[in-house]
């Protein structure tokens, strides 16, 4: 969670400091690129999940992507509520970022590499 946070933001403060893109378009890029840093990370080192058979890839990926879809529609909303109450960007970045790492912690370890009990 907190590399793909970090690699969220490597994408969001370019983005939103250097390219004129607004914050909510700023926070989309960056969402998309994490997503597929963390499926790669979490699948692999965070989880354990070694089978890379498309039997396994395909519902795997489904709900990993579903799930940060979820939290990303999450992410937007709460960046635009916040940012019209006038919060300072930063302070927006870094308190929904906090909200994401659990909540998609959660969601990976209950619902996307949950490990399945023996028969």
């Amino acid at each position: 969670g907190v590399l793909t946070t970090g690699v969220n933001w490597l994408v969001y403060f370019p983005l939103y400091n250097w390219t004129g893109l607004s914050g909510t378009v700023s926070t989309i890029i960056a969402w998309a690129v994490a997503v597929a840093f963390a499926y790669l990370t979490n699948k692999q080192w965070v989880f354990g999940s070694k089978d890379w058979s498309m039997k396994t890839i395909l519902p795997e990926s489904f709900k990993f992507v579903g799930s940060r879809v979820f939290s990303g529609v999450l992410t937007i909303g709460l960046t635009k509520i916040l940012d019209m109450l006038g919060i300072q960007f930063v302070i927006i970045k870094l308190s929904v970022s906090i909200i994401n790492i659990v909540l998609n912690y959660i969601a990976s370890k209950l619902l996307v590499f949950a490990k399945k009990k023996d028969a």
